[in-house]
């Protein structure tokens, strides 16, 4: 059976680790679609026009080590504003959202664009300060060189574009749980998520 659990944020919120927690105690598949724009701004870095990136994306480029730098993020968020690009990967997330066992998709528009119907929709939110916090410790622990306020800028800069953008801001949709997790450990923001997604299935 088909359940669908949508979670939307902007980054650094924590959407992706609730993601993947939920896949695991609920056995069902996991989908970060953030991937897929990292993966398509990539390859638009490496010469490729995005659109056509998009079209000829592979599975194996989503396993790139090199997805989170800040370049990549950057230009994930560029060819997310382009609405061929999202098309083009449209159809693979909605495929993906009603497979057999359950699936968890974590993004920008999961819940009011690719899963509308989804059965659980959950928004992820954190101050500004806590996000940035927490995607330094993830860049400097992975070796790149950047300063907080570099941090802070990149993802005030992500969030202005994600949610001004023409096709698919970033918006909670209207029936999504809100789920502030700025003060919130990991194990507390993953209970709460688990407790919404347990009460919904009835």
């Amino acid at each position: 059976m088909a359940f669908t659990i949508a979670i939307d944020g902007p980054a650094a919120a924590g959407k992706g680790t609730i993601g993947r927690a939920l896949a695991a105690h609920f056995g069902f598949a996991h989908l970060d679609t953030g991937l897929l724009y990292r993966a398509t701004g990539r390859r638009m870095l490496g010469g490729l026009d995005p659109i056509e990136a998009a079209h000829s994306l592979r599975p194996e480029d989503l396993e790139a080590d090199d997805l989170r730098t800040p370049d990549v993020s950057q230009a994930a968020s560029r060819v997310a504003a382009i609405p061929e690009v999202r098309q083009a990967l449209l159809d693979f997330q909605r495929a993906f959202a009603r497979r057999a066992g359950g699936a968890v998709l974590d993004g920008r528009d999961i819940g009011t664009v690719i899963c509308p119907e989804a059965e659980v929709k959950l928004f992820v939110t954190a101050s500004d300060a806590e996000r940035a916090r927490r995607r330094h410790i993830e860049l400097t622990g992975k070796g790149h060189e950047v300063t907080l306020d570099e941090v802070a800028q990149d993802l005030r800069d992500r969030d202005a574009r994600d949610s001004a953008r023409a096709t698919a801001p970033l918006k909670p949709a209207e029936d999504a749980v809100q789920l502030d997790t700025s003060s919130m450990t990991i194990e507390e923001a993953t209970e709460r998520a688990i407790a919404i997604v347990t009460a919904a299935q009835g």
